[in-house]
């Protein structure tokens, strides 16, 4: 899950009993997952890369938030996706653009092999909050960065072999379903748990059941307990949705009375997934550096009062409440209909903690999202009554229970006026200053957070990692891994280069600048023995040839000329 490289590929956890779906997405999420993982030519991107399938068009993997998306469409009886790029929350979120309408199925993984060597190119690296893909599809637009992935494609080593699908379970339909319906019972949470937490599946006689985990956090003893359940019912499979719950699936529909009175047993049946009161939250301040103020305490009181006074709510899926420590967006508050983010406020008694209110975020349809917009800051405490009253207009002006359209109808303004006596700071008390699931007075505390690795640009360094990746090289070479070898090689080429405009006191950003600035600067040293000989030409021309030991044995050789020119024009390198 870390690291500047292909993070975890995920996909809907519906995929594979989705009713609305073309085809089962599973096995090309895995597929791309085993393609990249420790791949040469994708460990030390700038920054990180997420990539989401979605079973349907209905988007539940929310694909235009990541870098990469996918929807599965049909042409015909060709399969294929359709290609959002570009997406991304953070404190400046950016929604993915279309890259593709129709992506064919064989050409998934050509594409992103070679959007990744571009991202690798020519993706930021001087600043790490300005190196992910999105600022760089919003810096050239998509129709350049298309032109530089078909430039690439010479070089991705993908072959029809590489295509291999790994099964997935299938159930198949009960031959008996047609006389089958789900009976509710005397006990009304059980009735209200099968409108709320039981999905049926497209096999028939089979559903898909959510178990809603409060803040995500899941006990190993629980954990143990549920997969009792599971083997006890032979149920195979258990899925971890994007909204921190469990989806566990092919339920037959006669089992379902038993295992809503197991999972009672062990407080897994709670109602209201997905609905108001069904809460995403990150950890905030109970584990990140970066939280400002709490954001699992304020969950569970949110819950809580809906829970107790608006219980009609239970059953509604269209109003979403996310949370998030920071801006950051870690819970997501931008994809939200009521967003909050931790602040604070600065008044003359102290520092209030507080949240930011955002709202009218969430997914639409095919790929197709809005962001929550910002309206007003109001101090933690008082959140259940701003909620109280965002939620009482709501029911008294919608009769259709749409947030957008309730929202885009009065727009940001009104919303502010409505909210604005929450926010006032001259009547506060000292519960205020306190924060949710806190004893002491609040207090900023910002330190660094998971991601945020100390930088060494040493010019030894730097050369040394080049030699490695040199070594790496010559070993893929002999394994005859062509590709992995010319990449070895091609970031060897780059760290080479880097280390002697450090050296200089050069700036040194994306690699294709780097390349650049190097024949600059080659062209300045008249003791240099390659002062001729064009750099950049040479170490980009691994996307002119296809992956082959004739062009791998050559581009090697030449490169072992630059490092030995490099090392007599850099006397200090000449020992490394």
């Amino acid at each position: 899950a870390c690291g500047n490289t292909v993070r975890n590929v995920t996909a809907s956890s519906m995929a594979g009993i989705d009713p609305n779906e073309p085809f089962d997405v599973s096995p090309y999420a895995d597929l791309v997952f085993r393609y990249f993982l420790r791949k040469p030519f994708c460990q030390e991107l700038g920054r990180k890369i997420k990539i989401a399938f979605s079973s349907s068009e209905k988007d539940e993997a929310f694909t235009f938030i990541h870098d990469f998306g996918f929807i599965p469409k049909l042409q015909g009886e060709e399969i294929g996706f359709k290609v959002l790029v570009g997406g991304g929350l953070g404190a400046q979120p950016f929604l993915a653009q279309e890259a593709y309408s129709f992506l064919p199925v064989t050409e998934l993984i050509p594409f992103l092999e070679a959007s990744l060597r571009v991202f690798d190119r020519y993706g930021e690296r001087n600043s790490r909050h300005k190196a992910r893909i999105k600022y760089l599809i919003s810096k050239i637009g998509i129709p350049a960065f298309l032109e530089l992935i078909q430039a690439e494609r010479n070089a991705t080593q993908y072959t029809e072999n590489d295509f291999v699908l790994r099964p997935f379970l299938s159930i198949e339909p009960d031959s008996n379903f047609e006389n089958w319906r789900i009976f509710e019972s005397g006990n009304s949470e059980y009735n209200l748990w099968l409108k709320t937490n039981v999905k049926p599946q497209k096999q028939k006689g089979y559903f898909a059941v959510f178990c809603s985990i409060p803040l995500g956090n899941l006990s190993s003893s629980t954990a143990r307990e549920l997969a009792e359940i599971m083997e006890k019912l032979a149920l195979p499979e258990a899925r971890i949705t994007i909204d921190q719950s469990l989806q566990l699936r092919n339920v037959h529909g006669d089992f379902l009375p038993k295992l809503y009175e197991l999972l009672s047993e062990i407080n897994l049946s709670e109602t209201g997934y997905d609905s108001v009161a069904d809460i995403t939250a990150c950890p905030g301040t109970d584990t990140c550096n970066l939280g400002i103020s709490n954001s699992t305490n304020v969950v569970l009181a949110i819950s809580q009062f809906i829970r107790l006074k608006y219980p009609q709510l239970l059953e509604k899926e269209n109003f979403k409440i996310k949370i998030s420590g920071c801006m950051n967006a870690c819970g997501q508050h931008g994809l939200a209909h009521f967003g909050l983010h931790g602040s604070s406020i600065k008044t003359p008694q102290g520092t209030v903690p507080a949240l930011q209110i955002l709202l009218s975020g969430g997914k639409l349809n095919d790929g197709i999202g809005r962001l929550a917009e910002k309206v007003i800051k109001v101090p933690s405490k008082r959140i259940l009554q701003v909620l109280d009253t965002l939620l009482q207009d709501f029911i008294i002006h919608s009769e259709t229970f749409d947030f957008h359209s309730y929202y885009d109808k009065r727009g940001n303004k009104y919303f502010y006026d409505l909210l604005k006596p929450h926010a006032d700071t001259q009547n506060l008390v000292p519960e205020d200053f306190i924060d949710w699931g806190q004893e002491q007075k609040f207090q900023t505390a910002i330190g660094v957070g998971e991601c945020a690795g100390v930088v060494i640009d040493l010019v030894g360094t730097l050369f040394k990692d080049a030699l490695e990746k040199l070594e790496s090289a010559k070993i893929a070479l002999k394994e005859n891994h062509y590709a992995d070898a010319i990449y070895f090689a091609y970031a060897a080429n780059v760290h080479l280069a880097k280390s002697a405009l450090i050296n200089d006191s050069i700036q040194c950003n994306t690699h294709h600048g780097i390349l650049k600035d190097f024949d600059n600067w080659r062209l300045q040293q008249t003791d240099f023995d390659y002062q001729n000989r064009d750099f950049s030409t040479f170490v980009l021309s691994i996307n002119q040839h296809k992956p082959s030991l004739e062009f791998a044995e050559n581009y090697l050789t030449e490169t072992q000329h630059w490092f030995a020119a490099i090392q007599k024009h850099i006397p200090k390198l000449s020992n490394l």
